[in-house]
């Protein structure tokens, strides 16, 4: 057999996603695309350590769409992987529970480790630019969680395999949640967020040596959400944010303007997904502070500063896919 169909579901803080992919040696071809649906799973994890009775409807809701678009695709495996909030979470084990009797497969409560691992596969190898200059620094910024993920300089290890890798508690979700309790969020706030992202960042920078990057890749919908507002883009497209080089001053001029916007300002932007409206500005703060950081931290290590960045569409979801579809062929 040359291929397997395969079908991954990507359980975040903020989102749930499924993606049903024909994986051959030669790549990876989609059948079901990307399907999400904003489910805020982690709605006051980081205060409570658990589970709201609302979220957990929410989710399960989801799982039972997803089930109904399975049972219309056979596939020959399904992985199902949950992240930060279900970390956290004390009560795991009732979601964990019903996931399984709905889908017939019990979730998997994936380290930070992991997850950073599988989104620089899918990002340094579906990622599709030819000026992409190694070492790379993958960033998966997520809703509670934001991986840091150093490769090879392409010379004495590949550019494609892991050197180090650090999970960081902060991400859009957790960082509006724990901050931003007006709207907009008060200068105030915003310092305490700062300081907050700045201390998990340094911390990071004690495994991952960052410095040595030459090329950040950014993945998750904050990124390419992010991306989109500053490319000017009236509604959202993947072809278009997939794979575009942004420079850091418009990246953070954007970031920075719709971090001091209300909601309702924000609610005027087609580009952005309405279940993201209210977390956005943190996840902006998170992703100026993140480059920010790399790019001094690059200036003192080589002398030469990074300031541009790739957006890449395919994270966690992608690699969880294309892992699982390479594993199940090794076995054939």
């Amino acid at each position: 057999m040359d291929h397997v169909t395969v079908a991954g579901i990507d359980c975040g803080t903020n989102s749930i996603r499924l993606k049903i992919a024909r994986v051959g040696h030669d790549g990876i071809e989609d059948i079901v695309p990307r399907t999400l649906r904003v489910v805020r799973l982690g709605e006051g994890v980081d205060r409570t350590r658990e589970f709201a009775a609302d979220a957990l409807e929410r989710t399960y809701a989801a799982t039972r769409e997803f089930a109904g678009i399975l049972a219309s695709h056979p596939v020959d495996a399904l992985r199902f992987v949950a992240t930060s909030a279900t970390r956290d979470a004390r009560n795991r084990s009732d979601f964990e529970d019903t996931v399984e009797s709905i889908l017939g497969v019990r979730p998997e409560v994936i380290s930070g480790t992991e997850e950073a691992d599988l989104s620089f596969l899918a990002a340094t190898s579906m990622t599709r630019r030819a000026d992409l200059e190694p070492p790379f620094i993958v960033i998966d910024l997520g809703g509670g969680s934001t991986e840091l993920v150093l490769g090879g300089d392409g010379e004495s290890a590949s550019a494609t395999k892991v050197q180090a890798a650090y999970s960081m508690d902060i991400g859009s979700v957790r960082m509006t949640e724990r901050h931003f309790h007006h709207d907009p969020p008060t200068q105030g706030e915003i310092d305490a967020a700062v300081e907050d992202i700045d201390a998990h960042v340094t911390e990071a920078f004690r495994t991952v040596p960052a410095g040595q990057a030459r090329t950040i890749i950014g993945v998750s919908g904050t990124v390419t959400t992010m991306t989109a507002l500053a490319m000017g883009l009236d509604r959202y497209d993947h072809s278009a944010v997939d794979g575009v080089r942004m420079d850091f001053a418009r990246a953070f001029d954007v970031d920075d303007r719709f971090l001091h916007m209300t909601r309702a300002e924000r609610r005027t932007y087609p580009t952005i997904h309405p279940g993201r409206i209210d977390v956005v500005g943190g996840g902006a703060l998170v992703w100026n502070r993140v480059l920010a950081r790399i790019g001094d931290a690059a200036l003192a290590d080589h002398g030469q500063r990074i300031d541009s960045y790739v957006a890449s569409e395919h994270g966690l979801l992608d690699g969880l896919v294309l892992d699982l579809g390479r594993r199940l062929l090794a076995h054939i």
